[in-house]
């Protein structure tokens, strides 16, 4: 399995006991509705499946986890800090109106001020926020997409219309 054939749920926080339990905690908003029999971690740039052997969900957005052949804490170390991805097919169904920023890739970004700023490739779920890449100007740029920063998601024409504060790309294009 790639990247591109799974969605990211969140990360291991850090090992418990000795015996290799695992906390993950979750970025995927319903992971209450996930299939957790297999998880995906990235090690090294590739997706590896660990076989999920028990598992608690608690309400603060972590889990507890065993997996098959990770039975002891210097197994379960190495684990800590890495991404844990579903495959899509396991990705739960939503009700039509629901919408989520990340949705927003592929749309045009476009600022009242400054115009197009290009099409958005990439959403990423921070702990306190979302933040979207676009490529302006030849460079890299990152924002965050609060509802400060949004006037408008046209999801017909896939348009984002933002009102960013000024001053915020300046530090992409003069460093």
């Amino acid at each position: 399995m790639t990247k591109e054939e799974s969605f990211y749920i969140g990360y291991i926080t850090k090992t418990k006991g000795l015996k290799g339990e695992l906390q993950l905690y979750f970025e995927f908003e319903d992971y209450q509705d996930l299939d957790l029999d297999v998880i995906f971690l990235e090690l090294n740039g590739k997706m590896v499946p660990f076989f999920v052997a028990s598992h608690k969900l608690y309400e603060n957005s972590t889990g507890l986890f065993y997996f098959d052949d990770v039975d002891h804490v210097d197994k379960a170390q190495p684990l800590v800090k890495k991404k844990a991805y579903l495959p899509l097919s396991k990705k739960p169904e939503r009700e039509d109106d629901e919408f989520y920023y990340t949705d927003l890739k592929g749309f045009i970004a476009v600022d009242e001020t400054l115009g197009e700023l290009g099409e958005i490739i990439e959403v990423n779920e921070y702990p306190q926020q979302f933040v979207a890449t676009v490529n302006y100007q030849n460079k890299e740029i990152l924002f965050p997409l609060n509802e400060d920063f949004i006037v408008e998601i046209d999801d017909e024409e896939n348009i984002l219309t933002l009102d960013l504060p000024e001053g915020l790309l300046d530090i992409y294009l003069n460093p």
